[in-house]
């Protein structure tokens, strides 16, 4: 697996293009927190700065490397990704990019990052620390088999918290229905 940190052309405003032939410039504050998966950037960046970042292609992951550090996204681009993020590739092998994505979220996972990058005045997670952290590999059918699982669950959560408020507007409105025709009588004079 190759794990590195990501690299940024100095100074920035240079490398941007709003050309066809640039390239995707990854961002932290593009993605979002709640997702999965990066699919578009704001930004590019020209081939000169791809030279000078570092490029990645669809299905690697990348890992916040400050503030909210740790949390994984998997590329659905191809795309160069600043020194706010480390990258990880070459794992399919052994395993399962949607695997390794609940594995590297899991509270053990964050937990062990946490401690190691809390030396210093800002928690920064480098790259030697998310190569020194040892993860269980079960073969990729177990793998396969926890996903499953742990995909479920999601959808589950996902499901509950987008349905929920729309369930209680519907119980709301149905509610008002049923009050305003219960209450409704004749008019008569008292």
């Amino acid at each position: 697996m190759t794990i590195v940190r990501g690299a940024s052309p100095r100074p920035i405003q240079n490398f941007l293009t709003t050309a066809d032939d640039g390239i995707p410039w990854i961002k932290i504050g593009d993605v979002d927190p709640s997702s999965k998966y990066i699919e578009t950037t704001a930004e590019k960046i020209t081939i000169e700065g791809s030279k000078k970042s570092r490029l990645l292609h669809a299905g690697d992951f990348v890992l916040s490397n400050s503030m909210s550090f740790g949390r994984p996204y998997i590329l659905k681009i191809d795309g160069c990704i600043h020194d706010g993020w480390i990258s990880m590739s070459g794992f399919e092998d052994k395993l399962d990019p949607d695997f390794l994505y609940h594995l590297l979220r899991s509270t053990p996972i964050q937990n062990t990052w946490r401690m190691k990058a809390s030396s210093g005045t800002v928690s920064n997670l480098n790259a030697d620390i998310v190569r020194e952290t040892v993860i269980p590999i079960p073969p990729i059918s177990e793998q396969k088999k926890i996903v499953g699982i742990l995909d479920r669950f999601s959808a589950l959560t996902t499901d509950l918290t987008s349905g929920l408020p729309a369930e209680i507007k519907a119980r709301q409105q149905q509610y008002e229905y049923y009050r305003d025709k219960l209450l409704t009588f004749p008019h008569k004079a008292c």
